[in-house]
């Protein structure tokens, strides 16, 4: 009889300094994550939202936030990042209007609603100093290459 293993799920938390050197400690840290669980091919798209997401957790928090990476199966990472923040920003607001030509905000999390499978964002409320805030979450695939002849 043959047996067929099964990789459990996995989930990883990056608890994360409000600090400058933050957003890069993040983007390392998943980029090994995801080389470790074998799914390289998510690694472009998956940085780019997490930069974007723990770089505005670092811009617009005054406290720490984190950054969790967790398996979504078939080939899918989902990625949310908490800070303390409790205002949600536009794109997650569901309002998909592109930035103005001229902006000197907003462009990054635009871009995440471009790259990102899907997306979410929910108000966290503690009874505690520090537990409140948001919750910002994207899922990212692995999309075919079509310069391999990969098409769809």
């Amino acid at each position: 009889m043959p047996t067929a293993t099964v990789a459990p799920p996995w989930t990883y938390t990056l608890q994360l300094p409000q600090d400058p050197r933050a957003p890069g400690v993040a983007r390392h840290t998943l980029r090994q994550v995801l080389r470790m669980h074998g799914v390289p091919e998510l690694i472009e798209t998956a940085e780019l939202l997490a930069s974007e997401l723990v770089t505005n957790a670092y811009q617009h928090s005054s406290g720490p936030y984190s950054l969790r990476m967790r398996d979504a199966g078939r080939g899918r990472v989902r990625l949310g990042v908490w800070d303390t923040d409790p205002r949600i920003p536009a794109p997650f607001r569901w309002s998909e209007r592109a930035p103005a030509e001229l902006a000197e905000r907003g462009r990054g999390l635009y871009l995440v609603t471009l790259y990102a499978e899907c997306w979410g964002a929910y108000p966290m409320r503690g009874g505690l100093p520090g537990q409140g805030g948001k919750l910002l979450w994207v899922e990212c695939v692995a999309k075919p290459d079509c310069r391999s002849g990969d098409l769809p």
